[in-house]
Formats: C-alpha cells, sequence, structure tokens
C-alpha cells in the first residue's frame, strides 16, 4: 500500500470488497424477493419497509468499524505491531458490547418507530415482528464487521468475502426453506437472515483467531483498552453519526414514501435495493482508499495520499456511472424478479429513474470524506454529509406539497448530492493544503 504502482493492488483490494459488499445485501434483497414471490405484496411491503429502519439501527457501529480499519491501518504504516494487537482485541471487544446493545435498543424501539414513520396499517403487526427477530441477528452482524475491517486494514479484502458466500448461499437456502418450504412467511424470511448472520460472524472469528500476523484475536488482547477504543471512537463515532443522520433523513423520506400506500412503499423498497447494491460498489472504493490513505499517513507518504484519491476517484466515478445507467436503461426487467404487480412496478421504475440513474455523483463526496478519515479528519466530512444530504432532504421533506409526486419527493436524492459535493470539494482543498504545509 505504501510503495509501488496504484492501480493495480487498489483494484485488487477494492473487488473482493465489492462482491463482499453485493453478497452482504442480498441477505436483505433475498428476503425481499422470496418475501415477494412466496408471500405476496403484503410481506414485501412488511419486509421492505424495514430497510431505512435497520440502517438507522446499525450505522453508527458500521462507522465504528471505519475507525478500526483507519486506527490499525496507521499503526502498520508505522510498524508497530503491538498498537496493532492491542486495537485489535480491544475492537472486537467494542463490537461484542455493541451488539449486546443493539439488540436491546432494537426490542424497545421497533413498535413505536414503525408506527411513527406511518408504515402502512395492514403491514404494520408483520414489519414489527420482522424487525425484532432481525435485530437477534445484529450482533452477530457487528462482529463480522469489526472483523472485517481488522482484515482490511492489512490488506486482506479476500477472506471475508470468502465467508459472505458461505454466508450468502446459507441465506439463501434457510429463506427457502422456511418461506417457500415451510411457509413462515415474514417469519422465515427474518429467521434465515439470523443464522445466516450467525454463520458470518463464526467464520471470521475463527480466522482472526487462527491469523499468524499482529492481528490475531487471542483471549488475552479481547478487552477494554481504554486509549486504542478512544482512537477508534474518535475516527469511528463521527463516521456512524453521519451515516446515522443520513438514514433518519432516509426515513423521513420514508414516511413521506409510505403516504402513497402500500404499492408506492413495496415499489419503492424494491427499487432501493438496486440503490443499495450501488452504494456498495462505491463504497468499496471509499473503504479501499481509507485503507490505503491510513497506511500512507502513518509512513509520511503525503504525496501518494494524493495520488490514491485521484485513482480511486476515477474509478469510483465510471464504476457507479456504468452501472447506474445501465440499471435505468432496463429497469422494468430490473423490476420484475420482486413483483408482478403493475403498480409496485411502476412505482419501483420511477424511483430508479429519478434516484439510481444520477447517484455517481455522490462519488466525489463520499471520496473526499474517506480521504480525509484516513488522515484524522473524520468530523469535517460528517458535518458536510449531515447538512449537504441530510438536512436538505429534511426540510425538502418539511415544505413537500400535499399534492406534490412521487417523483417531485425523490427530486431531493441528486439535488442533495450536487450541494454536498461542492461544499465537499472546498473542506478536502484546504485539508490537503494544511498537509503539505505540515509535512514541509
Amino acid at each position: 500500500m505504501t510503495s509501488g504502482p496504484l492501480v493495480r493492488p487498489m483494484i485488487s483490494f477494492a473487488v473482493p470488497l465489492i462482491a463482499s459488499g453485493i453478497l452482504q445485501q442480498s441477505f436483505n434483497a433475498v428476503d425481499i424477493v422470496v418475501a415477494g414471490r412466496f408471500a405476496g405484496a403484503h410481506a414485501l411491503s412488511a419486509v421492505g419497509s424495514n430497510g431505512p429502519v435497520i440502517g438507522l439501527m446499525i450505522n453508527m457501529f458500521l462507522g465504528l468499524a471505519v475507525g478500526v480499519n483507519v486506527v490499525i491501518a496507521n499503526y502498520i504504516g508505522q510498524r508497530n505491531s503491538r498498537g496493532v494487537s492491542a486495537a485489535t482485541g480491544a475492537s472486537m471487544f467494542l463490537s461484542l458490547i455493541c451488539g449486546a446493545m443493539m439488540v436491546v435498543i432494537t426490542q424497545m424501539c421497533a413498535a413505536p418507530l414503525l408506527r411513527l414513520l406511518g408504515t402502512p396499517g395492514e403491514v404494520l403487526d408483520d414489519a414489527i415482528e420482522y424487525l425484532r427477530i432481525f435485530a437477534v441477528g445484529m450482533p452477530f452482524m457487528i462482529v463480522y464487521n469489526f472483523g472485517a475491517a481488522v482484515l482490511r486494514s492489512m490488506g486482506d479484502t479476500r477472506r471475508p468475502f470468502y465467508s459472505l458466500v458461505v454466508a450468502g448461499f446459507a441465506n439463501v437456502g434457510f429463506n427457502f426453506l422456511f418461506v417457500a418450504g415451510m411457509g413462515m412467511g415474514v417469519h422465515g424470511v427474518a429467521w434465515g437472515t439470523v443464522l445466516s448472520n450467525v454463520i458470518n460472524a463464526a467464520i471470521i472469528v475463527v480466522i482472526l483467531v487462527r491469523e499468524q500476523s499482529a492481528v490475531r484475536l487471542t483471549p488475552g488482547n479481547l478487552r477494554w483498552v481504554g486509549p486504542e477504543i478512544g482512537k477508534v471512537c474518535r475516527i469511528g463515532v463521527p463516521a456512524g453519526l453521519q451515516t446515522t443522520v443520513f438514514s433518519i433523513s432516509n426515513i423521513f423520506i420514508l414516511s413521506a414514501i409510505n403516504s402513497f400506500g402500500m404499492k408506492a412503499s413495496a415499489g419503492s423498497a424494491s427499487a432501493l435495493t438496486y440503490e443499495i447494491y450501488c452504494y456498495f460498489v462505491m463504497t468499496a472504493f471509499t473503504q479501499t482508499a481509507t485503507a490505503f490513505v491510513s497506511q500512507n499517513y502513518g509512513a509520511g507518504n503525503i504525496e501518494r495520499i494524493r495520488r490514491v484519491f485521484r485513482v480511486s476517484l476515477l474509478m469510483c466515478v465510471v464504476v457507479s456511472a456504468v452501472l447506474n445507467i445501465g440499471i435505468s436503461f432496463a429497469r422494468e426487467a430490473f423490476m420484475v424478479p420482486f413483483t408482478d404487480d403493475a403498480e409496485v412496478l411502476a412505482y419501483g421504475c420511477e424511483r430508479i429513474l429519478v434516484v439510481l440513474t444520477w447517484q455517481f455523483i455522490a462519488s466525489y463526496y463520499e471520496l473526499g470524506g474517506a480521504t480525509m478519515r484516513g488522515v484524522g479528519y473524520s468530523m469535517t466530512p460528517a458535518l458536510i454529509t449531515i447538512f449537504g444530504t441530510c438536512v436538505l432532504r429534511l426540510v425538502w421533506v418539511g415544505f413537500f406539497p400535499t399534492g406534490g409526486t412521487f417523483g417531485e419527493l425523490l427530486a431531493i436524492y441528486p439535488l442533495s448530492w450536487t450541494v454536498t459535493d461542492l461544499i465537499m470539494f472546498a473542506a478536502f482543498y484546504f485539508v490537503m493544503r494544511k498537509l503539505r504545509v505540515k509535512k514541509g
């Protein structure tokens, strides 16, 4: 990461991350497809309505995983094996605490939160049950993501991907067994996801326990280490806050979408699946940038950090644009696997056309923020993103006219991405200039 050519090693790093993101999102996508095909639009809406809520519940802790990646990669760049070992054990201990918290919080908040969001009454009970069962698997999901962040910090994106392959096939098998085979409906897709998350976490823990490098997980280093957890939180909490507020804004938009009825809710949830798939592709490049930047910052290679940013941005824009525009062009074909209801299909296609077509615009602020987090500036991109993509969306929903159309409601997505890009451009320029002055 700290010397030699950049393009090939960055592609080698990013490709397993892209595949991992797609597989991880497939857990929820399979839930939605199986629910829609084997249990009908009612179950599809119940499962799909929980997407933004689940994101809200876990995104803070996924942000902490970014902190894990940055801290350990920084130690690796400094060749500090003792710091790597201490940070690994402390991070995995933190994942256990976060997982336990998530179970309690979700069980308490599921019903009032879904009612607050105006979830259609005919699917409310099933939506609550799905979320409560899903929460049982959250600790295992968090353990996996923290463990995967540890491995990514040393350049290993392949083994977390292999773990997801096994868990992904298990998820498909469980869903078809419980729903198509046993007729368990919403409960079946939820328990299928829980069991696949258990398998995923078990594999990643075994990998870390058997690892021979400094990131090896042992009973001795699995403990609370205040300084290391503090470093993780200084980077990870702002990143988690950013994604959490981002999820809150999406939840308010979901509430507005629900006002168009169950068919709009089901169509939007189906289309959102492709947005998340493409966003995971974008996230793969941001995680690649964060890992490479963190190691080079630890090694003092400031000019190489700028090169990492340029290369990752170019790759992210090109790949994202091809995916976004390609899916939009064939949007009807991409919606067919979810449902054969004409009205649900129409709503889903409209969301793809208005939102997904332009998602690649978000590449700049995502890569700029990832680069700044890699050099220790985590709060700056968090505040910019909170304002640009969250506050603007909340204002848009708050002033959205009663007679507004579904497409007009969704237009805030490309608008907010553009505004955030412009603000991030200015911030990134000043941070990089500051680093050059500091080096001099």
